[in-house]
């Protein structure tokens, strides 16, 4: 499984990109799933619920599961490792991950105008890459934030993915 990253500051874009990335690459005919970080304490349960009293009760994994869809909550006793995640994962073709600055898989930053973060890429090796809407001095590659089909093309080749996907 192929693993690429977009990452940035808040509200640089990244969310919009990986959404129109994932249409363009499943378009293509590729398996793609993505890994979102937050720095937000994530429930998706509300007290109250059966699942939630499940946890209450000291269930280490609790699986929600519809006809449509299933979500496994799990209770960790330390924060879990990007490899950890990505092992939990089901095998696809390229797994897109958003946020994880700091890890070590290849990324593309995002950057908007008017930013008043400094660049990431500027201290990060594992940056490969710079989208952004305006035309600025750096030493990796400079994508067209708003060209999803370079981007998206920048990824397949970085990866290696081949073929037209399944």
């Amino acid at each position: 499984m192929k693993v690429f990253g977009i990452t940035g500051w808040k509200n640089s874009g990244k969310t919009t990109l990986v959404t129109k990335l994932l249409r363009e690459i499943s378009g293509r005919g590729y398996t793609v799933s993505t890994i979102k970080r937050t720095h937000h304490n994530v429930d998706l349960d509300s007290p109250g619920t059966d699942s939630f009293k499940h946890r209450e009760a000291g269930a280490q994994e609790v699986m929600l599961a519809s006809d449509q869809r299933y979500a496994i909550m799990k209770e960790l006793i330390t924060r879990a490792s990007l490899p950890d995640l990505i092992a939990r994962m089901a095998p696809v073709d390229l797994l897109l991950v958003e946020g994880f600055k700091t890890e070590p898989h290849p990324k593309i930053e995002c950057h908007r105008d008017g930013g008043k973060q400094p660049l990431i890429s500027a201290g990060n090796q594992t940056i490969v890459a710079v989208a952004t809407q305006t035309q600025i001095d750096i030493a990796v590659p400079q994508l067209d934030l708003d060209n999803v089909q370079q981007i998206a093309d920048f990824i397949i080749e970085h990866v290696g993915l081949t073929g037209g996907g399944r």
